[in-house]
């Protein structure tokens, strides 16, 4: 199949969009260039309306419908980042709207959705399980189909992304791209190497839904299971953009999930930036495969901020966990006076801080005149932790660490 849009369609997208999306600034990261070896520029699509670059191919889409389509109204099937941003648009300008979603969605996204005005139709637990109620509303009401990715006017939308960095951060020779249903990097492909032919671009994807990778190398299909990055969980790449893919994109990167966890992290603490597990999957990319990116001037797209204020908690008590600056220490301790201030003095004299503290008399195995004291600490970094559990051993105290933490790179 050949490719169906080139540089001229996506500038003209851009002439559509101008003034109603937000041209985002793709800024320089000294810290994270330094992190990981390369000269490291991000683009920040989190800063649209709607904190993610959908608004670009949704807005060209709408754009261009007749006054016909306009009048009966649009569909898109999509649980979170397309509903919001065609939502928001079809609001702008006065098209009725209805958005599928699963069931399962949280509620946050569908009140987003739901506050742009849209209609919103909950319809099984998976976005494969939309698909049978969206064609049934198309064939019952003659809605206009917006599809997230496998729409020429999507890609040339989504296109405007690469026209931006080229012209911002112009020296960049490596350009990381998270592929989902893969609009969004084909629109980059197109419109960077056009405009720099020796560019590389790089597609990232994390290794539980390898779809598209799969789908270009020719290999069988095995997408499925929960993951952070939910915006680029898709199991069936689309049609058009493939060839794009296949011709245009240098190679795709798999990440572990835990790297998707580490690069939201990573972006908060270094970058100051709140990013969804799908935007954070260029970051995610330097981290599994830094080699791949050392000594590079490198962009990539911080795609979307719209992750769940519990989720994104988590991820960071995690990373503390996982840094070896949180962590649950296991003492055994005699049952009588004055040594649970023996155990406080020695952590606040080592400068760690007690965040909770559990006694254990009944349920442990343990002798009766003794207890187990759970404490869970907050400290440096892992040799604090170290230093913490020696003072703990010269007292005649055992101590002993829980859990998985990155002292010594073991599980303790």
């Amino acid at each position: 199949m050949p490719i169906t849009v080139n540089l001229d369609d996506i500038r003209d997208a851009a002439a559509i969009i101008a003034g109603s999306v937000v041209r985002t600034p793709t800024v320089y990261s000294p810290s994270l260039s330094k992190l990981f070896g390369c000269e490291l520029s991000l683009k920040l699509e989190t800063q649209q309306h709607t904190s993610s670059f959908k608004e670009r191919g949704a807005l060209t889409k709408l754009t261009g419908l007749s006054a016909d389509e306009r009048r009966r109204g649009i569909i898109a099937m999509s649980a979170g980042n397309h509903a919001q941003g065609v939502a928001y648009h079809a609001a702008r300008l006065g098209i009725p709207a209805t958005i599928v979603m699963p069931e399962t969605t949280p509620f946050s996204k569908i009140e987003r959705t739901r506050s742009h005005g849209a209609r919103v139709v909950l319809s099984g637990r998976t976005l494969a399980d939309c698909r049978a109620e969206t064609e049934r509303l198309i064939a019952e009401n003659g809605l206009v189909l917006v599809h997230p990715y496998d729409d020429p006017d999507i890609i040339r939308g989504q296109g405007t992304v690469g026209l931006e960095i080229i012209e911002d951060a112009p020296d960049i020779d490596t350009l990381v791209v998270p592929i989902g249903g893969g609009g969004l990097i084909s629109g980059i492909a197109i419109a960077a190497r056009a405009l720099k032919p020796g560019i590389r671009v790089i597609g990232v994807q994390v290794d539980s839904f390898p779809s598209m990778y799969q789908a270009i190398h020719g290999l069988p299909a095995t997408s499925g299971g929960s993951t952070l990055a939910e915006g680029i969980a898709v199991k069936y790449p689309g049609q058009l953009t493939q060839p794009v893919v296949s011709e245009l994109v240098e190679d795709i990167v798999l990440v572990p999930e835990r790297a998707i966890e580490r690069a939201v992290q990573i972006l908060i603490e270094e970058q100051r930036l709140v990013a969804e597990g799908a935007g954070a999957a260029g970051i995610a990319a330097l981290i599994h495969a830094p080699e791949r990116f050392a000594g590079h001037r490198v962009a990539t797209v911080i795609c979307g901020g719209n992750i769940d204020s519990r989720i994104l908690a988590s991820v960071m008590m995690r990373g503390l966990v996982r840094d070896g600056r949180l962590v649950r220490l296991r003492i055994e301790i005699s049952d009588e006076p004055g040594v649970l201030a023996t155990v406080a003095s020695v952590i606040g004299e080592t400068g760690g801080n007690i965040v909770e503290v559990y006694h254990q008399r009944l349920f442990q195995d343990v002798p009766v005149k003794l207890a187990e004291l759970d404490t869970v600490v907050e400290t440096r970094n892992a040799e604090h932790v170290r230093e913490i559990v020696s003072r703990f051993a010269a007292l005649g105290l055992n101590a002993r660490l829980l859990g998985t933490s990155a002292i010594d790179g073991e599980v303790i």
